[in-house]
């Protein structure tokens, strides 16, 4: 589990593919940056641009880990050498900053706005239809490892645009600064609204059976 406040801004380093084939992943070097190695030990997990992956190998600045071509094939930013937005997983004894964030990416998001508003930035992000049902005015979600506020959704006919409001902070302690139009990014909608939409669809299909 993590909170969605990114600790370190990381950089990919090296990415190895692990075998000749098509459907092969990769291994992935990373610059840990200011990310405190100390208390992280070999099987930990470490959310990559919002992505939770398990840490092969590690020494005091940096640490690799595998990712399977199944996870290449549903994200972004975790196939080159680039920054990446970094988060320990949660423990107990940490304030939750952010929101419950469970490091699995639901799915691609497109950039298309991203611009200075005052002092803060806008930024409008489409999605797909289906993930619209799980954003909501004030609502959470996670834009590449970000626990963000949903300020506006708008549907359409085959998309869903919903609308962020970026502080200079997060601006400068994350990788959203990078973000243009046309860019696609990794989204996780809020884990309160995946379980309250699952119970509402099997109430729903147990009304129509009976």
């Amino acid at each position: 589990m993590f909170t969605g406040i990114v600790a370190a801004v990381g950089k990919i380093t090296s990415v190895q593919t692990q075998g000749a084939g098509s459907e092969d992943g990769v291994r992935l070097e990373i610059d840990a940056a200011d990310l405190p190695m100390g208390d992280v030990a070999l099987g930990d997990s470490i959310s990559l641009n919002g992505a939770c992956m398990t840490v092969t190998g590690k020494s005091d600045t940096a640490f690799t880990v595998d990712v399977s071509r199944e996870s290449l094939n549903c994200t972004v930013g975790l196939d080159a050498v680039g920054e990446v937005n970094l988060e320990k997983a949660l423990t107990l004894a940490e304030r939750l900053g952010g929101h419950l964030v469970s490091g699995h990416v639901d799915g691609l998001g497109l950039v298309t706005k991203f611009e200075p508003v005052g002092e803060s930035w806008e930024l409008v992000i489409q999605a797909s239809r289906d993930l619209a049902k799980y954003f909501a005015y004030k609502g959470s979600i996670v834009v590449n490892g970000v626990s963000l506020t949903v300020n506006r959704v708008e549907d359409t006919a085959d998309a869903c645009l919903f609308s962020i409001n970026l502080i200079p902070h997060t601006i400068q302690v994350t990788t959203l600064r990078h973000l243009a139009v046309g860019v696609q990014v990794n989204l996780e909608v809020d884990m309160i609204a995946r379980y309250v939409e699952r119970m509402l669809s099997v109430s729903n299909a147990g009304n129509l059976q009976s």
